[in-house]
């Protein structure tokens, strides 16, 4: 019996020692866990703020923009010439796609310059007289 009573102390001992490394690791692990939720919150936070910042930062450029656009500093105005450029180019783009949908092309050749919409009759080419 002496043996068995042995082998029962050995027995809870160890048994003893995996419960306390199990316990020991859960509290890691519950520690890890807490601290990867909270760095991924504050990330999430990091975010949110950035957002906001590129959000403000284009909305004064669309304010400068908008009071500047035909007096800008310098240092703004090759940036609102662009932009300007850019909307009247956009302008032009969306006539033609209206041209497009109601006329559609003047050939089938995929020719760029042969498949340009005619103009518009409300925008016509002067004629050309024999002084021309």
């Amino acid at each position: 019996m002496a043996k068995y009573e042995d082998l029962k102390k050995k027995a809870k001992g160890a048994l003893g020692t995996i419960a306390d490394v199990s316990a020991e690791a859960y509290r890691a692990a519950e520690e890890k866990a807490k601290i990867l939720a909270r760095r991924a919150k504050l990330n999430s936070e990091i975010s949110r703020e950035k957002t906001l910042i590129r959000r403000s930062k284009i909305e004064i450029g669309v304010k400068y923009y908008e009071i500047h656009k035909n007096d800008p500093e310098e240092a703004f105005k090759e940036n609102c010439e662009n932009i300007t450029g850019a909307i009247a180019r956009i302008v032009e783009l969306k006539k033609e796609i209206d041209y497009l949908k109601k006329n559609g092309l003047k050939c089938d050749c995929n020719d760029e310059e042969c498949c340009k919409p005619e103009p518009e009759p409300s925008d016509p080419e002067p004629e050309k007289t024999e002084k021309d």
